[in-house]
């Protein structure tokens, strides 16, 4: 027996030596992006100039963003709604249990590298005979049948040879990570939306505020078209013409309002709650503050900020580790393995020193021939690998796009809200002079409603344009990463977050 319990030991430490052997090829991680910009030098970029009365707004290339990116637009009310969008969205708590499933995998995992330790008991009904002891029959007597009790423990033990387990462990572990990743990706993208959706609220209420305006002068152009109609010195026709411009603008307000509905909806539901049950604030573009300075990471950093590159890294992680779990299958297993425990035909004596038994064993699994499918297994993880590390790559690609776009976007959104500002003030000043001219008695109707279409397209053009350039300086933000936010979001919200509150 002391010689077995040696030969076991030996056993354990050999295993324990030939554990650092871990085969399949060790993760490096993706090289950063030599570029050192978004925009090709030879592309044109608008001066960013809003013009006389508006912010311009200035890059700042390798600075580093806010993880409370959002309080930078200066607004109690879409800071407290992102508060709400936190606490109450299901697509992040989701997330949240996606990533606790993940790392409860990873757990799992781990047991692979520790000894199963099993109890057991059980009850057995047997018939026997003396020839399978190697005995002639009545040579003893035995019982024609009996029961058999047993109770004791199992234990069993992988050593790994070959690492097959240590690569599961860490093809896990990067999935974990890609869920955690998922998770800051689920976070960025509501705050940003969330962000965004008060923005087309402010923008709609302006718009509606801008037709209503307009409907107004509408209204008082009809009202003087009559008088001079009664006066005699303006036909029926004109009356028609301005009664017609007046329903026409008319018509701009249903879907404006459908619109201003759709996105009270959709706000209601980032929050997590039923549109019936809650109502946003009454956003304001007037009450935001346009950010003057725009923090841009170089490319080399973005690739360690924006949560999908780093998703698509740790999905290249798990591929890779992927290999060496399938490589570990290509070599021997050893399993050592232990029993002890009693055994007995009554329970009276199932406890008695006589009644102890016990086993000692070791098992080798080794592959020859399984007709090629552990070899296909192998060159199928070899070649998720390569399609994960064109997904990164793509990702990487993806994104610098998105910021290039941004950036030439948010200069051209200063060049037309510049040339929407003259179009509004041209259009107003026309409107004035146009109806001067029509009570003068010096000409007709018709160019007093060109004059006011225009007045409308310019009004609203520029409502738009102090929109967008609030949209897309969110939306840079969000391409950004929005600042490394799992590091440098404020304790309590990050607590939360973890905590899934």
């Amino acid at each position: 027996m002391l010689l077995s319990f040696k030969s076991l030991l030996g056993s354990l430490a050999l295993a324990g030596m030939l554990c650092a052997c871990t085969v399949g090829p060790d993760f490096s991680e993706p090289a950063a992006p030599q570029t050192e910009r978004y925009i090709s030098p030879a592309e044109v970029v608008p001066p960013n100039d809003p013009g006389p009365g508006a912010r311009r707004q200035t890059t700042v290339m390798g600075e580093k963003i806010a993880a409370d990116w959002w309080t930078l637009f200066r607004s109690s009310d879409i800071d407290e709604l992102v508060k709400t969008a936190i606490a109450g969205n299901r697509t992040l708590e989701g997330a949240k249990a996606r990533l606790a499933s993940a790392r409860e995998a990873v757990i799992a995992a781990n047991g692979g590298l520790y000894p199963q330790l099993d109890f057991n008991s059980g009850v057995a009904r047997q018939k026997t005979s003396t020839a399978s002891f190697g005995l002639k029959p009545g040579s003893i007597h035995l019982p024609p049948n009996f029961n058999v009790y047993s109770v004791g423990a199992t234990a069993s033990f992988d050593p790994d040879i070959f690492g097959g387990t240590r690569r599961f462990i860490e093809q896990r572990s990067s999935l974990a990570d890609y869920q955690g990743y998922q998770l800051d990706a689920a976070y960025l993208s509501l705050t940003g939306n969330a962000v965004l959706q008060a923005i087309e609220l402010a923008s709609l209420r302006a718009q509606l505020q801008a037709v209503d305006d307009i409907t107004g002068i509408d209204e008082n152009n009809l009202d003087l078209v009559r008088k001079s109609r009664d006066a005699g010195v303006a036909p029926d026709s004109d009356v028609v013409s301005a009664e017609a411009q007046l329903a026409t603008d008319e018509t701009l307000r249903p879907p404006l309002r459908q619109q201003l509905s759709q996105a009270r909806h959709n706000l209601a539901v980032l929050v997590g709650r039923a549109p019936g049950d809650w109502l946003p604030p009454t956003f304001d573009l007037t009450n935001f503050t346009l950010p003057d300075e725009l923090p841009v990471s170089l490319p080399s950093a973005l690739v360690h900020q924006r949560p999908d590159i780093l998703a698509a890294e740790a999905q290249l992680h798990a591929a890779n580790a992927a290999i060496g779990v399938a490589t570990a299958r290509l070599y021997p297993n050893i399993t050592l393995s232990a029993s002890a425990g009693q055994t007995a035909i009554s329970t009276a004596t199932l406890f008695d020193k006589s009644s102890l038994v016990w086993s000692l064993a070791s098992n080798l699994t080794a592959p020859i021939f399984h007709g090629g499918t552990l070899e296909a297994e192998r060159r199928a993880a070899a070649d998720d690998f390569k399609a994960a590390l064109a997904d990164y790559e793509q990702t990487v690609l993806v994104s610098f796009g998105q910021v290039a776009d941004l950036l030439q976007a948010l200069s051209h959104d200063a060049q037309l809200l510049r040339t929407q500002q003259r179009a509004l003030t041209a259009a107003s000043e026309a409107v004035r002079l146009q109806r001067l001219g029509y009570s003068g008695g010096g000409q007709g109707v018709i160019p007093v409603l060109d004059a006011e279409r225009q007045y409308q397209q310019a009004r609203l053009g520029y409502v738009r344009a102090q929109a967008q350039r609030f949209a897309d300086t969110v939306q840079l933000f969000v391409a950004m990463g929005g600042g490394w936010w799992g590091a440098d979001l404020k304790p309590e919200q990050n607590a939360a977050l973890s905590a899934g509150k």
